[in-house]
Parts: C-alpha cells; sequence; structure tokens
C-alpha cells in the first residue's frame, strides 16, 4: 500500500508539502498541486482519513438520522443534504432512528467521534434529554421536530402554510365538501396540515366537518385503504386533501380500482411533491419541498463556527411551493397558480413564509 512518502518521492516535494495538498491547504502552488495529485494517481496513493481527522480534529463527514429510509420522500432528503454537503467537500453518513429515546441515543452515540455534525429528523420525539446532552458535543440540526432543544437548530417546512394554500386553493375551484386524508395525532407534520385544512376551510366561511376528517398513516396502503371511507361519505365530497404524496399514491389507485374518475369524479391534491407525483394519471397537485434548500441550510449552520456562542435553540422556516397539476380539475399549463407560494395566499396567517 502506497503511503505519503512514497508520493512525496515521486512528486519531489517534502512531506509536509503533500500533507498541505490533500488537506486543501492554501499555501500550495497549482503547478506543485497538480504535480503531487499526479503523483498520488501513479502510486495508487489514498489518504488515510482517520489519521487526519486525528491531526485536524475533524472527520469531513455529516450525520443524517432519518425516521425511514424506504420511500422517495426520504430519499429526496439524503439527496438534497447530500449535495449541500459535497459543495463544501463533506461525506454524509446515513442512518435509520425511530423517535424512540433509546434507539435514538443509541444512534447518535454510533455517530460521535465519526462526524463533525448531525442533522436529525425527528417529527415524533417529544423528549428533547437526548440531543440535549449530544448538542454539548457536536452541532445538531433538528428538521421538523415539535421539542425545542437548547444549542440545537432546527429548520421547519411550511407545513400549515402549505396546507392552507393547497386546501385554499380547492376552494377557489369551486369545490366546498373538501375531505382530507391526515397523517398520525402524534406526528407535529401531520398536525400542522391538519391545522392548515381546517384554517382554509374557516377563512372560507365552512365549517370543518370531523366526518370529513380521515385517519392516515402516511403510508401508500392508508391510502389505499382510505378509499372505502372516502366513498361512503354522504353527501361525497368532491375533493380531498392527501397530507402526503405516499397516501396519494394509495387513494389514487384505490379510487382507479373502484371505477371513479380524477377529477372528474373526485379533485385531489397531496403534499410534499414526491419525483413520481408529476408522473401519475392525472398528475398530481401538490406541496412542493425546497429540500435543497433545507440541506444548504442544515450544512451552513452545521458549519457555521458561530453556533458554539449560541446560548438558546434557533429556527428556521424553509419555504413551500403549491405546485398545480391536473388532478385538481385544473389546467396546469394555464393557471396562474402553477408554481404558488403560500405566501402568496390572502391573509396566509402565522404559518405562511
Amino acid at each position: 500500500m502506497a503511503t505519503i512518502r512514497d508520493v512525496a518521492r515521486v512528486s519531489r516535494v517534502s512531506i509536509a508539502t503533500v500533507s498541505r495538498v490533500f488537506n486543501n491547504s492554501s499555501r500550495v502552488s497549482d503547478p506543485t498541486r497538480r504535480r503531487v495529485l499526479a503523483a498520488a494517481k501513479r502510486v495508487a496513493y489514498w489518504p488515510n482519513a482517520t489519521a487526519r481527522s486525528l491531526i485536524t480534529s475533524r472527520t469531513h463527514t455529516l450525520g443524517l438520522l432519518l425516521p425511514d429510509l424506504h420511500g422517495e420522500f426520504f430519499s429526496e432528503m439524503i439527496r438534497g443534504i447530500d449535495l449541500a454537503a459535497r459543495t463544501v467537500r463533506f461525506s454524509l453518513l446515513v442512518s435509520r432512528s425511530s423517535s424512540r429515546a433509546d434507539e435514538l441515543t443509541t444512534a447518535v452515540r454510533s455517530m460521535r467521534g465519526r462526524v463533525d455534525g448531525i442533522v436529525v429528523m425527528a417529527p415524533d420525539l417529544d423528549d428533547s434529554s437526548v440531543l440535549g446532552q449530544c448538542a454539548g458535543h457536536v452541532p445538531v440540526v433538528l428538521i421538523n421536530a415539535e421539542i425545542h432543544v437548547p444549542g440545537c437548530h432546527s429548520l421547519k417546512f411550511d407545513n400549515l402554510g402549505g396546507a392552507l394554500a393547497v386546501t385554499q386553493h380547492l376552494i377557489e375551484l369551486g369545490h366546498r365538501r373538501i375531505a382530507t386524508l391526515h397523517g398520525p395525532p402524534h406526528n407535529i407534520d401531520a398536525r400542522e396540515r391538519l391545522e392548515g385544512y381546517r384554517m382554509a376551510l374557516m377563512r372560507s366561511g365552512l365549517t370543518p366537518e370531523p366526518a370529513l376528517e380521515i385517519q392516515g398513516t402516511f403510508g401508500e396502503r392508508s391510502g389505499y385503504e382510505a378509499a372505502q371511507a372516502l366513498v361512503a361519505l354522504q353527501p361525497r365530497a368532491t375533493a380531498v386533501f392527501v397530507a402526503n404524496d405516499h397516501m396519494a399514491v394509495g387513494l389514487m389507485s384505490a379510487l382507479h380500482d373502484l371505477g371513479l374518475q380524477i377529477p372528474r369524479d373526485i379533485a385531489m391534491a397531496g403534499f410534499d411533491d414526491i419525483p413520481m407525483a408529476r408522473f401519475l394519471t392525472p398528475p398530481l397537485t401538490t406541496v412542493h419541498l425546497d429540500v435543497e434548500e433545507l440541506g444548504r441550510r442544515a450544512v451552513r449552520f452545521l458549519l457555521d463556527p458561530t453556533r458554539l456562542r449560541v446560548a438558546d435553540e434557533q429556527q428556521d422556516m424553509v419555504p413551500v411551493t403549491l405546485v398545480v397539476r391536473s388532478s385538481c380539475g385544473a389546467s396546469a399549463a394555464g393557471s396562474p397558480a402553477n408554481r404558488w407560494s403560500p405566501r402568496h395566499a390572502s391573509g396566509s396567517g402565522p404559518g405562511s413564509v
């Protein structure tokens, strides 16, 4: 196995110069840098990341803990944060962890010493002690968490504003009996999206009806199974806001199996804008989450040295955008609301961006 000494010998520079090249030091000229890198390639030299981290006290790796690794939403989350990390030459270490305190503790401990910061998505977490202890040793960014942890930065998508905007759009299309398929009650995303749906109805003079609020679990199967409850409503709803796109995919399939056409028999809108949403039949109206912007903000905070002087938590709202497609009955190509941020909704309130 080639060593740093071999690279120095072949490139005819000192070991210290080779070290500066692989640590991206500005003290090395471009011609020397190119000669060293060419020599390293010739002798098949790979820098020892462990040895470098012992010297620099940096691993150049960020950790990402997600409640699940399956599905398009989480793959987009990984992609967005990985893109942001790569722009600053950091790698990403990804793991799954539930919001149970014991499992989260194990996951966080497994990353300590291996990462320079951790992004944690925990919409069901109700115990801040685990992350509070961790924040004293490594920077932590929380995504869509309900809890507030001193020393941790929080990033949230505007769930309430997005749900308000999409429901208001259905109302503006003429719908007055609008159902919703919402997520689990212990999940902060689900609760905020349900609140936005209700707020839109009340602002339009409509009264939320418990019968129109159907319980789901955020999975495709729960969307499929919810179709029976939806079609059994009397009088039937003319539109449905589904609290995430995965449930919308399942519901759309079930309605097709029941012989109903979207949007002729019932208009539909979702939330998240997963990649397949635009390729469904019909394409799904939904709320787009700017995952790449979230990734940029998370990485920027984790690598910001001023974070060490932050005594209290900071919170930041990441914008969302309504994307109108044909599942709601509007013409996406001709609609001025084709890409509509909740900030443009009339009186969008405290949940807007």
